[in-house]
């Protein structure tokens, strides 16, 4: 495909060009002949120069990229040609290949926990990246060099999280470390894929700094790969746009957010949410598709607005009084308190927004919400019933009423089992249903996520990232759930994805009446979807509000910081915006 950029082409020569695409194609063999994942791709990528390769889950972004260092699974199959400064490298050796990446080329994966080994500390996989590189390095000097690169991506206290585990880690935590490793051999080309995901707003906004300078001090090229677009105008160059395998536009970023030619792409624009506006509503005619979703999403804010007042009358499905959870000690790791001084309500048929920073205690809450972490002080009640000092057999009673979606579905989802049988094993366990019954209702809940039934023999690893998301929303409402506690459902999800199900969520609440604890980075999808929103920092809450009066009239100078760092769509509106957040915190120094 040939592409447009304008003067950029006066630009196109063999020095500055880092990486050489040409007809890229990736298939992949299952049952017996090979099924197309990217088709025919042509592209460069030059020094100091931000790629953004976007499309929905499943679109060949990951695929194409991870064909670049030869990291696809045996039956896969890649044509074409790939240069890096001039080297072949489809068919290169694997020792040339291991010799590259880490160095020349680096990987930001989309799932840190995956990526990083369980059973060795942070400290020790960066360093361990760093000596496979410079066998002249003392151990000293790399754990120098490993706690600076934690310093570097703002992980808190870089020199005690040296010596954590990942599991130890929240999950923006998992990603800095996996960034910091990313980066340790100073690359100079950059795959970051879905490097945002798992963060909060702030984070992102200071992880984005972050690949912006790297990029300009090192003179180095990133391939962004993410279905954020406010991601790509806050950070990219230019945007390849990607759906079934095949790049449909390429073009600027003024050009493709401004200008957009292809009806998919006008698509994608359309269905992206906007804080204070939830979703960009010019939906261009040809945007078919997705404009039932866009309008979707206005129902959504209009419904959760009526739905307000009628809460305060409905039963108590999940109550905080005065709680404080502890962490115990673990080998090094001293026990710490991760949350005091909660109090928090939440009633039948309302969505409470929980936002705040990683490591501010969200995900604690939400899991000694399920009875997945004891409390040390004050009472908790879900679904009537007192979690405090529950026994073994009064908590499994409570969590047949509970459902919780986990933020990394790669590590929720066992990897040999069918994707069929993780969906229909609560039902199984709790006698809901077996034999055909079991059948059809798994059918019926990979339908509501939007999976083909076909999907039920594949496995984690066969899936993309949205796709196992979706996997994990599914079985968490398989028992149809009285409190469901959602941990960054829609994180792994493309923007129409998201749209859809954000539609669902809330047409199953209205038909269930479940509550439902909301966890999320991304304030513009909390500013769609929940009735109330409580901000925590520090394991403390900070503002509980109504959606107004939290995301419009915020009063804490941390809410005003998370809402200053939210990215929008717009490349001159992001960087008006970018430059607003540098003067508030400035102010706030």
């Amino acid at each position: 495909m040939t592409e447009n950029t304008g003067t950029a082409d006066a630009r196109h020569d063999q020095i500055e060009t880092v990486l050489d695409v040409k007809g890229l194609g990736v298939d992949f063999w299952v049952d017996g002949e090979f099924y197309p994942a990217a088709v025919d791709m042509t592209y460069e990528v030059r020094r100091g120069e931000v790629l953004a390769i976007v499309g929905e889950s499943g679109s060949g972004k990951s695929t194409s990229s991870m064909a670049l260092l030869g990291l696809l699974p045996d039956n896969a199959r890649v044509t074409g040609s790939i240069r890096l400064l001039g080297q072949e490298l489809r068919g290169a050796e694997p020792a040339t290949l291991r010799s590259l990446r880490g160095n020349q080329i680096s990987v930001i994966f989309q799932e840190p926990m995956t990526a990083l080994n369980p059973v060795y500390t942070v400290g020790f996989q960066i360093m361990e990246s760093l000596r496979s590189h410079n066998r002249t390095l003392s151990p000293d000097d790399a754990k120098a060099r490993a706690i600076e690169l934690l310093t570097m991506v703002e992980m808190p206290d870089p020199a005690q999280s040296f010596n954590k585990y990942p599991h130890q880690l929240s999950g923006g935590q998992r990603q800095r470390a996996m960034i910091a490793q990313s980066i340790s051999g100073d690359p100079l080309l950059l795959i970051a894929d879905e490097p945002t995901t798992a963060l909060d707003v702030t984070v992102q906004a200071e992880i984005l700094d972050l690949l912006r300078n790297l990029h300009k001090r090192l003179d180095s090229a990133i391939i962004l790969i993410t279905h954020d677009m406010g991601v790509v105008a806050d950070l990219a160059d230019r945007i390849m746009v990607m759906k079934n395998g095949v790049v449909v536009e390429a073009g600027s970023v003024a050009d493709i957010f401004h200008d957009p030619r292809h009806p998919y792409t006008k698509q994608l624009l359309a269905a992206v949410p906007h804080l204070g506006l939830g979703v960009i509503e010019e939906a261009n005619e040809a945007a078919v598709d997705v404009a039932t979703g866009v309008s979707a999403i206005a129902e959504i804010r209009e419904r959760a607005t009526e739905a307000l007042a009628a809460t305060d009358e409905r039963r108590v499905v999940l109550s905080f009084e005065d709680v404080a959870i502890d962490y115990p000690k673990r080998g090094r790791i001293p026990a710490f308190r991760a949350a005091e001084h909660i109090d928090l309500t939440i009633h039948a048929g309302e969505i409470m927004g929980l936002v705040g920073e990683s490591g501010s205690g969200k995900t604690t809450l939400g899991r000694a919400a399920v009875g997945l972490l004891p409390v040390a002080e004050g009472r908790l009640t879900a679904v009537g019933a007192d979690i405090t000092s529950a026994t073994p057999k009064e908590l499994f009673a409570i969590r047949r009423k509970t459902g919780i979606v986990f933020q990394d579905p790669a590590s929720s989802l066992n990897p040999r089992m069918p994707i069929g049988q993780s969906i229909g094993e609560p039902l199984l366990l709790a006698g809901e249903a077996k034999g055909k019954d079991l059948d059809r209702r798994v059918e019926s809940l990979l339908s509501q996520v939007e999976l083909p039934s076909s999907y039920r023999n594949r496995f984690p690893h066969e899936l993309s990232g949205g796709q196992r998301q979706r996997v994990g929303i599914a079985r968490a409402l398989a028992l149809a759930p009285e409190l469901l506690v959602a941990d960054e459902p829609t994180s792994a999800l493309d923007v129409s994805v998201q749209a859809r199900f954000l539609d669902l969520l809330q047409e199953l609440q209205q038909e269930l009446h479940f509550a439902c604890l909301f966890i999320s980075h991304d304030l513009a999808v909390v500013d769609i979807l929940a009735h109330r929103i409580a901000v925590m920092h520090h394991g403390k809450l900070v503002e509980v509000g109504t959606r107004d009066q939290i995301l419009r009239g915020a009063t804490d100078p941390y809410t005003q910081r998370l809402i200053a760092a939210v990215p929008v769509p717009d490349p001159e509106e992001q960087r008006v915006r970018r430059e607003a957040r540098a003067a508030l915190l400035a102010s706030q120094q």
